[in-house]
């Protein structure tokens, strides 16, 4: 799997995620999205997502691991120490073209094929704009989530499939019709991460587009402010937020 990455951290919030990119085996993809609430009790909330993911380098190779992204995800949290919590994807490409996918929250992931959306995951939320999370606390979710959840998955790929896979900045202010015209313009897989990023961070700073996160909201019975309804205006606008962006594309090896 070649892969390529490119991150983009709102300066309001101080850069909380964090990303994985490993060539152990057919390839290791993850993300964790720190939750900023934490910042609010002086903590920084960067710190768990970051030890998490460097945690899970470290154990990519065990022999417990054994190519499981669920696994990999409750060891890499077991030996995490920092105080913080954050929702965290994790994607592992076996060498037969299989892709094993675990998730806790609302980072996600799209598989384009022949200019097509084949797979996507689903968020898991306690309720709107609430996610799951691994959290320091005992009260968090633990990797047992991501099988509760239903969001441990088995994919099977192919030469020229797309992976992308963003924390919810990418998937709350762009559309999947949107991820899909972008691959098939920029080919090269570092420009198409670049792109998306950047038209993420356009739609979350627009508050007359009418983003994926401002139609969920409508749905969930959020509404304008009173005086915007009284001129005949909705809820619109983007979600701004940390954006990452990681995209790859499957090759022979």
């Amino acid at each position: 799997m070649e892969r390529k990455a490119r991150e983009w951290n709102g300066v309001d919030r101080g850069g909380e995620d964090a990303l994985l990119v490993s060539n152990y085996n057919g390839g290791v993809l993850a993300i964790a999205d720190g939750v900023s609430g934490w910042a609010e009790e002086d903590v920084d909330p960067s710190l768990f997502p970051r030890e998490l993911l460097a945690n899970a380098s470290n154990f990519v190779e065990d022999m417990e691991v054994n190519y499981d992204p669920q696994i990999l995800i409750r060891k890499s949290h077991a030996a995490t120490s920092s105080t913080g919590s954050a929702t965290v994807i994790v994607a592992m490409l076996e060498k037969n073209g299989i892709l094993k996918i675990a998730n806790v929250g609302d980072c996600g992931l799209r598989v384009i094929r022949n200019g097509s959306v084949i797979f996507s995951t689903s968020p898991q939320e306690h309720y709107f704009d609430c996610p799951f999370q691994l959290s320091s606390e005992r009260a968090g979710q633990t990797y047992l989530d991501a099988a509760l959840g239903k969001q441990v998955s088995d994919v099977e790929l192919i030469e020229g499939d797309t992976i992308v896979m963003g924390s919810d900045g990418l998937f709350d202010n762009v559309f999947d019709y949107e991820i899909v015209s972008t691959i098939a313009t920029y080919r090269d897989v570092t420009e198409a991460a670049k792109a998306l990023a950047n038209l993420a961070r356009i739609h979350a700073t627009d508050s007359n587009f009418d983003s994926p996160y401002s139609l969920e909201a409508r749905s969930k019975g959020y509404d304008a402010p009173l005086w915007k309804k009284i001129l005949g205006m909705k809820l619109t606008g983007g979600k701004l937020d940390d954006i990452t962006v990681i995209v790859g594309q499957v090759v022979s090896s």
